[in-house]
């Protein structure tokens, strides 16, 4: 029998009741590789078992993590848990069915960042279709001409569009920047924005207390013990896909049988560790080499940017759960098949070796009957050929694959994939001693996007009539001479009263008002 066939065999890995496959015969990795990673698999195994049950999971924060009970409240520590989510899902709804059932909104604009609009992006995109109930559409950044772009489409319909503002503090500056922008513009044409507005957020938050001051239609919470990138199966994710009119109930039930499933602790028959454990091995358990990301499906051309935040917010650590210095994560990136044969994978095929591949394999062309585009072949033929043609020639070349299969891209099987790929980040975590559930980088960000805010504040203040260069009006703020030219050139672009006056060099540059 042929090596590779014999090799395939022993490392492909199915399920029934969720008809997903798992081969990682493409990674190359030594005969005694799962006999030497085994005890700290089931380190892991043991430390999901217990993040699981309710133990603190994030100790920096002190709190636990428990996005897995969202699909599965039985399973949470304690009664109150379990009916906050089942009472949360019923009230969602229950607002739904009214929503629907009223038939004024036939729209849902969406304001959130990160994990708070990218979960929803990805699942509305996979699953929507034509007779969806609402049109669903997006802020997800504090970029203003972005925010226009989605105005603009919405103007005739702005009264028929439902608003649902997701911010678990109610302090996210993106956020609440889009929520004002919307707000300013419903107010504009004679609109008033609480009859158009949702809430998803924390008990108590500054958003809460908006939505309460300002009358909002509905508030529904966001609990701390979710993070925004495992968000989407919470209302977060349920109350606009609802509203969209998908089959959410299907997709967080495909997430709670894949969670049955990755429960298993013989290593060889979880899918989430073998996915973590071939991370491990791709990279040496250092991250030294990029996730390549290649869904066969244009429906799935979100998920690699979704596995994105995922795995490098999880993973992406400098210290270590004992302090020590580590610098952890997997760089991820992709687009989709078989776009890519005709874009990056000749660099994948020929170039630098800095990466290993995950092919998504949807073995369902289309509902119906295929025409043929030549004879003997369909245009799914095409991409089976292509899928399956790169993965050969990249192993070939010395580059190694793994392949998810799934029947079809449903409901059931986004939620799977989603939580498959949840538990393999988590997984990972353990194996390379990370804590998974914070984000110090991110915070780090807003700290220092805040600290340029104040600084555009101070410049904007020591502008006069008379020209001044960088230089000169950081002496007067005793402000680094740098972030005051870039201060002072966003003012110049933004601000109609700021003059600039470019001179030779950059730092000869005057800025003045009038």
């Amino acid at each position: 029998m042929n090596s590779l066939w014999d090799r395939y065999q022993q490392y492909f890995l199915r399920h029934a009741s969720t008809g997903f496959a798992l081969d990682i015969s493409r990674m190359r990795f030594a005969d005694d590789f799962f006999g030497k990673m085994e005890p700290l698999a089931q380190r892991a195994f043991a430390a999901m078992a217990d993040l699981e049950r309710g133990g603190i999971a994030n100790p920096d924060e002190g709190r636990m993590v428990g996005h897995y009970w969202l699909r599965a409240p039985q399973l949470a520590p304690t009664p109150e848990l379990t009916a906050e989510v089942t009472n949360g899902n019923v009230a969602i709804r229950e607002f739904v069915a009214r929503i629907h059932a009223g038939g004024k909104f036939t729209d849902v604009l969406l304001i959130g960042i990160g994990g708070s609009a990218l979960g929803p992006q990805f699942v509305a995109d996979a699953l929507g279709t034509a007779d969806d109930r609402m049109r669903l559409h997006f802020f997800d950044n504090t970029d203003p001409q972005g925010m226009d772009r989605v105005l603009g489409a919405l103007a005739a319909r702005l009264e028929h569009t439902l608003v649902v503002v997701v911010s678990k503090s109610g302090g996210t500056a993106e956020t609440r920047n889009g929520m004002l922008e919307a707000e300013a513009v419903y107010k504009k044409v004679g609109l008033d924005f609480g009859k158009h507005a949702v809430a998803v957020t924390g008990l108590g938050s500054a958003l809460d207390k908006y939505a309460t001051t300002g009358g909002w239609l509905a508030r529904f919470p966001m609990w701390d013990w979710v993070g925004g990138r495992t968000s989407v199966m919470s209302a977060v994710g349920l109350v606009p896909l609802w509203l969209q009119g998908l089959d959410m109930q299907a997709l967080l039930d495909g997430a709670a049988a894949m969670d049955a499933w990755t429960r298993d602790t013989e290593t060889l028959q979880n899918p989430a560790m073998l996915l973590a454990l071939m991370w491990h091995c791709a990279g040496n358990g250092r991250g030294e080499k990029d996730m390549v990301v290649l869904p066969y499906k244009d429906r799935l051309v979100l998920f690699s940017k979704y596995l994105q935040q995922l795995v490098m917010e999880s993973l992406g650590k400098e210290l270590d759960l004992d302090g020590r210095k580590v610098n952890q994560g997997i760089a991820v990136y992709g687009n989709k098949g078989s776009t890519d044969q005709h874009a990056y994978v000749q660099q994948l095929r020929d170039g630098v070796h800095n990466f290993f591949l995950t092919f998504i394999e949807v073995r369902k062309g289309r509902d119906g009957v295929s025409m043929e585009v030549e004879p003997g072949a369909t245009t799914a033929d095409f991409l089976q050929g292509f899928l399956r043609g790169t993965r050969t020639a990249l192993y070939e070349g010395g580059r190694d694959s793994i392949t998810v299969s799934i029947p079809e891209v449903t409901p059931f099987s986004v939620g799977a994939l989603i939580a498959l790929y949840e538990r393999a980040v988590g997984f990972y975590g353990s194996l390379v001693n990370v804590n998974a559930y914070h984000q110090p980088g991110v915070e780090a960000g807003k700290k220092a996007a805040a600290s340029v805010l104040k600084l555009l504040a101070r410049t904007r203040g020591a502008l006069s009539a008379q020209p001044q260069t960088a230089g000169q009006i950081a002496s007067a703020l005793g402000e680094d001479a740098e972030a005051v030219y870039h201060a002072l050139t966003h003012l110049a672009a933004n601000d109609a009263r700021v003059r600039a006056t470019a001179g030779a060099p950059v730092a000869a540059d005057a800025f003045a008002l009038g």
